[in-house]
């Protein structure tokens, strides 16, 4: 057994020590204010120099912007040799904040006939033939006004369809955001609950000013270069920084400011903050208990501005990952299929989550009791399975948003879709939660309740990045395959490992995240209209298996290895990432919260180590 995951102490509590577990209020450590500290002086000076950066670059392209625009975007005239200089010049894409422009002119769906990309709408297109499409539109706005008129509202209704459809479902992915905090306090101790929840509530706010200062900026600064028609193109976003013609990061949107201030850059901003929150929620979970706040809040801000959004980037805002396809500089000789694909997130959004988790819960090491000194792990039960399945059923009802969601819209370009997502999901989360609450059921003769709750949970997140490109058949075999993972894996990270992760996070979200970022390469059916992509078991050939298997490969080295390195610098800077020894035995409660989360006595003090209980996965592997 690795000796770091040795409890200090093997002395056995007495019985004239009454309740070892309410210190007195003399012996609880506490430190001096920490804006009295070095470190606090270090990271305020490193954050305020990283913001000055940010907003040199922010505002002087800003500046650049407008100044280009003012040059360039005059409307084309009638004469023959305006309008060939009009076809040749390139078109600078200006922001839209009154959101009058928006669905006229050159985004346009259908109408244009100079598109170059998607059918969906002109946005893909290059500079000459978005100057052609603009020319066009405007020559034919002066002969027939009433058609062009026309064709503006019917645009503008679609993109409103799209944008009233991103907006509910992001609000919908929000909301998990209480159910990520239910199911971890419930799954947690009774002393540390309202840490807990305060964590799962702090990382929401605390992440999206990171993400808005910086990290949807480095993830989806170029994505205009693709375009996303569904939302009119966000053609302002065309700064991907690149090497050797292969997207790294982003480079333009920071603070929401000049070009993106825009209507359809805020709708983006919206769906896709609340996707990082459910990354950044996912390790305050697995690291539950005995995570220093001030390690926990600066956590927030690296995971919001680099962790996620560069992996984002790579395969989401145009980055090299989802250039490994024959589109890509490969080209037609490429051998990994349409590229890497991940519809809603089980890479980008859980893997990266899970594999987050896997670091931090290392780097902190396990709760004082959780493992003997032979390598035998104790359970440790949660204080409140009502308040766990509660959050589980508002986690399963904000994946409608998750999922469907991530089709950007309702109308046009095959996103009819999302009916069939929808019940991929829901088939998926059911066949997981069935299949681990019978294998608890035959191991320990009753069923584990926890572990079906993480069974849902499990094949929720695996067919996450399969859900736009499979029958029902194949989400519920997805499923299947999630709920047996799961229950396997929470005992292996456990017992075998020996990696205290209190709800289970890092089998949910990293281990399942993968598997549904392989089975896109097996199930995808070629049906989707948005998409082509086929997987082995379709007749499609082991390309995209190889493209999602390099995907799910980079995910587990960015995700783990750099917020490894994360945890263990900022550990030597703030002078560990973990509480003291006397903090956790009283509770986190007590120790760094204003209030606990009942306002009455632990009803479990002086009992050391608390009596076993039903917990997750205590019998897996026996």
């Amino acid at each position: 057994m690795n000796p770091r995951y040795k409890i200090k102490t093997k002395r056995r509590v007495s019985s004239s020590e009454k309740a070892p577990l309410q210190l007195a209020e003399s012996s609880l450590v506490r430190p001096k204010p920490f804006i009295q500290s070095a470190a606090f002086w270090r990271i305020a000076l490193a954050g305020a120099l990283f913001i000055a950066l940010l907003s040199f670059f922010a505002f002087s392209g800003t500046t650049t912007s407008h100044a280009q625009t003012s040059t360039t975007t005059a409307p084309a005239t009638t004469a023959p040799a305006t309008t060939e200089a009009a076809q040749a010049a390139p078109v600078m894409p200006v922001g839209d904040p009154g959101g009058l422009a928006t669905g006229s002119g050159g985004d346009l769906a259908g109408i244009a006939p100079f598109c170059t990309g998607l059918p969906a709408g002109c946005a893909p297109a290059d500079d000459a033939g978005k100057a052609k499409n603009q020319a066009f539109l405007d020559a034919a706005a002066k002969s027939e006004p009433y058609a062009a008129n026309l064709s503006n509202m019917v645009r503008q209704n679609q993109l409103g369809v799209n944008y009233v459809w991103t907006l509910v479902a992001g609000f919908l992915v929000m909301l998990m955001q209480l159910g990520f905090a239910l199911v971890e306090t419930g799954f947690t101790r009774y002393k540390n609950a309202f840490h807990v929840m305060g964590m799962n509530f702090a990382v929401y706010f605390i992440g999206m000013l990171g993400y808005y200062i910086a990290g949807f900026a480095f993830q989806f600064g170029g994505i205009g270069n693709i375009g996303v028609p569904n939302l009119g193109g966000l053609a302002t976003l065309n700064n991907e920084i690149k090497i050797g013609g292969w997207g790294i990061i982003g480079g333009k949107g920071f603070f929401l400011t000049g070009d993106n201030y825009d209507v359809g850059v805020a709708v983006m901003f919206l769906f896709q903050m609340v996707f990082m929150d459910t990354t950044a929620t996912i390790p305050t979970g697995a690291m539950a208990e005995r995570w220093k706040w001030l390690s926990f809040v600066v956590y927030g801000f690296f995971v919001s501005i680099i962790i996620y959004p560069i992996y984002g980037n790579w395969a989401w805002g145009g980055g090299w990952l989802s250039q490994l396809g024959t589109s890509g500089p490969l080209g037609s000789g490429s051998p990994f299929g349409a590229g890497y694909i991940d519809f809603a997130g089980s890479g980008v959004v859980h893997a990266i989550g899970g594999w987050t988790a896997l670091a931090g819960a290392i780097v902190l090491g396990p709760r004082l009791g959780k493992y003997n000194r032979d390598g035998s792990s104790n359970p440790v039960p949660g204080h409140n399975m009502i308040l766990a399945i509660t959050g589980t059923i508002i986690l399963a009802f904000g994946w409608f948003g998750f999922n469907p969601g991530s089709t950007l819209g309702a109308s046009g370009g095959g996103n009819l879709r999302i009916g069939l997502i929808a019940v991929d999901t829901m088939l998926a989360g059911s066949a997981g939660a069935f299949v681990a609450m019978l294998i608890t059921w035959i191991q320990g003769k009753r069923p584990d309740v926890g572990m079906t709750c993480n069974g849902l949970l499990a094949g929720l997140v695996a067919i996450t990045a399969p859900s736009g490109y499979v029958e029902p058949l194949g989400a519920t075999i997805i499923g299947i395959v999630a709920g047996g993972l799961v229950v396997f894996f929470v005992g292996v990270v456990d017992r075998f490992f020996h990696i205290d992760d209190p709800v289970g996070a890092i089998s949910v979200h990293g281990v399942n995240g993968m598997w549904g970022q392989l089975a896109v390469g097996l199930f995808a059916d070629g049906k989707a209209q948005y998409a082509s992509v086929t997987g082995l078991f379709y007749g499609g050939g082991v390309g995209q298996l190889l493209a999602q298997m390099v995907g799910a490969v980079v995910a587990f080295a960015w995700g783990f290895g750099i917020s490894w390195v994360f945890f263990k610098v900022l550990g030597m800077v703030i002078n560990g990432n973990r509480i003291s020894e006397s903090m956790e035995l009283a509770g986190l409660d007590d120790g760094e919260m204003v209030q606990g989360g009942y306002m009455d006595s632990d009803p479990l003090a002086g009992k050391w180590p608390y009596p076993a209980a039903p917990a997750i996965a205590t019998a897996v592997l026996s």
